[in-house]
């Protein structure tokens, strides 16, 4: 495994283990069942999950240097 598939893949893992605390900080409510989003929708969600992520990671550091 090369050293960029390794960061990669580490970054994957963190995105993943955050990402319950990454929903909630955005305040995304699970879609209804059967109900499609549209594309600007899922953008929408998409910037508000990357936004939250920041977020997320940002909170999770400053609990680990405290």
């Amino acid at each position: 495994m090369s050293p960029e598939q390794s960061t990669s893949q580490q970054k994957q893992r963190e995105f993943f283990s955050l990402l319950p605390l990454t929903i909630e900080i955005a305040g995304m409510p699970p879609s209804e069942v059967g109900k499609l989003f549209t594309e600007s929708q899922m953008e929408a969600r998409v910037t508000g999950l990357r936004t939250a992520y920041k977020l997320a990671r940002q909170l999770v550091m400053e609990i680990g240097s405290s």
